[in-house]
């Protein structure tokens, strides 16, 4: 019998560019010299619309400064769902750089045409097309010929990567100048024509319905231009924002609220995960023929608590109203997810609302920018078409914003009588990690939950494990053991109200995984470098590890009070890899004072870009372990200012260095989450090295050491 030779494959289209197919959506040039690219992925200070101007740049041979990147709008900018996960590089750049390289196809064919030249003989430099002979045109006098209306084809072969000159290069972030020379970017600077300020009121309590609320105080505070009640949902509306501010303040004294909803015993907040209603799934499952047997077994149990995104400026947006028809302007992660719940709540047809997308001063992951949005919109209702701002307080910033979930995560480890792992077995007990607007048939947003005819609170799920999961992201361990059961308990009920926060639960899965694995390398007095990297076959790996135990010398001689620990994660498993080495400093507070950090995102497209990702994430999951955690008592959130919700300082920024690995011939990975866990685990594994003694339960703090020595005297 004659075998077949296996059939061709067949070039796919990147998937964003499959769903959005249309090149004028992606990119438009103009008769005055420059071009726009319009990605459906948004700029929350991740730099990525300089990467994807440097992707564009490149495969069209233009100067990065023709290029124009216009802002994510429903309005005509390709739904690429929301810009989350570390995947707007793999997503949108791999769109651009396929749909860049189609549309120089089409020029190119449309200047040969012109000028009589093969295309073969024709090059382009900065956007000018030209051939033997001095003949050129270029794609600014070609633009008003060509017609971009048509669907990207497969066939197109983006450049290789020797061929690249701007892509893999640093280059100046093009969102920088605007804030540095303090230009308004932001949309807390933004200001609409004739536009109106907006506050909303919510109890402090947790889902309290509102009584009573005289309003002939509030009605006498100069600017009024209307009190909004339906049902929970109240608002203000002034013509200057103090007038809201003071107008709401009086209504808040005079409002009477029923008692609201129990939350969890702070103190015993593991335990109470582990006690709720769950639906519970195996994750993954491996089944091995172990060496030998099993001799004793190790249990630990870790957890995290809830975490606020703590972002500098309080959400805001603003909205307008006109006849039927409202548009929105957000810092939203997804303009087009937002959209979806807006209309839901106003019963609206989705093409009578218009979402654009404006930065914010901070994010990390679904804040409160979507629940503003909402709030405007209704506020707005009472504007007589004029557009109304809201801004949230600091306290319902940091009270009213979903958390990221808390976590309580079992290991266990089958020994044999060496000390080798023979079986593993991994369990998380948390909410879901995602209630982003946009999933479901309800929608997800807050003031949904308050009105007259309010729809059901949204319970946060997980995303599945093929997009990286939630509560479950990274808890299937990278290392090679012979068998495994990895299980997670997703919460069905939710009293604090959570959804994602920057890397969802992969920092808690890290944070317990290289703990543990410390823990057993330990037992068995073996380097905890050397112990990963005996259990790793993924060579990416263990190069990132063997680079980080280099850069930071791993490992020096033993100094009073000083530790050293290292951690390591691919994120998602399918990402960026990232391996820190952290030093401490522990005497009455825990001083992590450098961090060192190895990282591999495939194709570095800007490389500094990068490299700031890994800084800021590097800093950010410091601030976690040694400072963060939601407060909250049986009736309220109670971490609602700064000092009750402190983070890290200017002054206690430890110094970060990070070693780039660069694989330009790669596929890029996101590097925004990358090094959360392994920062985490780090300096977690430095604190036990410092000072011998293994804190378990995020935040490391004074009361946590003290704690655990405790719990091992």
């Amino acid at each position: 019998m004659t075998e077949r030779a296996p059939a061709p494959s067949v070039p796919k289209l990147p998937v964003s560019l499959a769903a959005n197919p249309m090149l004028s959506s992606w990119v438009r040039f103009s008769p005055e010299g420059h071009m726009t690219v319009s990605p459906g992925k948004v700029e929350i200070g991740q730099g990525i619309v300089t990467a994807l101007a440097q992707i564009a740049a490149d495969e069209l041979d233009v100067d990065i400064g023709r290029v124009r990147m216009a802002r994510a709008s429903t309005a005509g900018s390709p739904n690429e769902g929301v810009t989350s996960g570390s995947l707007s590089v793999q997503q949108s750049g791999r769109a651009i750089r396929q749909a860049c390289a189609e549309i120089r196809q089409i020029f190119l064919a449309a200047a040969s045409d012109r000028l009589g030249v093969g295309t073969d003989a024709l090059v382009i430099s900065d956007g000018i097309i030209s051939g033997p002979g001095n003949v050129r045109t270029s794609y600014w006098e070609l633009a008003g010929e060509i017609s971009l209306e048509r669907e990207a084809t497969p066939g197109a072969v983006p450049k290789r990567s020797t061929q690249r000159t701007v892509a893999g290069n640093s280059v100046q972030r093009l969102d920088i100048p605007d804030k540095v020379f303090a230009h308004p970017r932001f949309i807390h600077d933004s200001a609409l024509p004739g536009m109106l300020h907006g506050r909303v009121l919510r109890s402090e309590l947790s889902s309290a319905r509102l009584v009573d609320m005289p309003e002939h105080g509030a009605r006498a505070v100069a600017g009024l231009v209307a009190i909004v009640r339906d049902g929970n949902f109240v608002g203000v509306v002034s013509e200057t924002e103090d007038g809201a501010e003071a107008a709401v303040g009086v209504l808040r004294k005079s409002a009477t609220w029923s008692a609201g909803e129990t939350l969890p015993d702070e103190s015993e907040l593991a335990e109470w995960l582990k006690a709720q209603p769950a639906e519970s799934t195996v994750i993954d499952q491996r089944t091995g023929v172990a060496s030998s047997e099993r001799t004793r077994t190790i249990r630990r149990q870790y957890a995290r608590p809830y975490l606020a995104h703590a972002s500098i400026a309080p959400s805001c947006a603003m909205a307008q109203w006109s006849g039927d028809r409202v548009r929105v302007w957000t810092h939203s992660q997804g303009v087009y997810f937002l959209r979806a719940d807006l209309a839901l709540v106003l019963r609206l047809p989705i093409e009578n609302i218009t979402v654009e997308h404006m930065e914010g001063a901070g994010c990390y992951g679904h804040n409160a920018a979507d629940d503003v949005a909402l709030d405007a919109v209704l506020l707005a209702k009472a504007a007589d078409g004029r557009p109304v701002r809201v801004q949230w307080s600091r306290a319902d910033e940091m009270s009213h914003a979903p958390f990221g979930a808390a976590m309580a995560i079992e290991i266990e480890a089958d020994l044999d009588a060496q000390g080798e792992i023979v079986d593993w077995r991994h369990s998380t007990w948390s909410n879901g990690h995602t209630a982003r607007p946009g999933r479901a048939a309800q929608p997800a947003l807050l003031a949904a939950t308050e009105l007259a005819n309010p729809f059901p609170r949204y319970i946060a799920t997980n995303p599945p494990s093929a997009n990286g999961g939630g509560a479950d992201r990274n808890s299937v361990p990278l290392y090679d053991f012979p068998s495994w059961r990895i299980e997670c308990h997703r919460l069905t009920t939710m009293p604090i109200r959570t959804s994602a926060l920057r890397t969802l639960g992969a920092q808690g899965n890290v944070f317990a995984i290289e703990s543990f694995l410390d823990e057993l390398a330990a037992e068995r007095g073996e380097d905890p470098v050397d112990f990963r990297l005996r259990h790793l076959k993924d060579s990416r790996a263990q190069d990132v590890i063997r680079s980080v135990a280099k850069r930071a010398s791993w490992k020096p001689g033993k100094q009073a009070g000083v530790g050293y620990g290292l951690g390591f994660a691919r994120y998602k498993n399918t990402g960026a890899y990232c391996a820190v080495v952290a030093e401490i400093e522990g005497a009455e507070d825990i001083s992590v004072k450098r961090l060192t950090v190895a990282v591999d995102v495939g194709e570095a497209i800007n490389p500094d870009g990068v490299i700031n990702q890994i800084e800021g994430g590097a800093i950010q999951a410091t601030s976690w372990v040694l400072k963060e955690r939601v407060r909250f008592d049986r009736r309220r959130i109670t971490s609602s200012t700064w000092s009750d919700y402190p983070i890290l300082r200017f002054s206690e920024v430890p110094n970060v260095q990070v070693e780039l690995i660069q694989r330009p011939d790669m596929e890029p990975l996101g590097a925004g989450e990358a090094a959360h866990g392994p920062v985490t685990a780090a300096i977690a594994n430095a604190v036990f090295d410092a000072l011998g003694v293994r804190v378990r339960s995020l935040p490391i703090t004074r009361d946590s050491l003290i704690a655990a020595m405790e719990a091992t005297s």
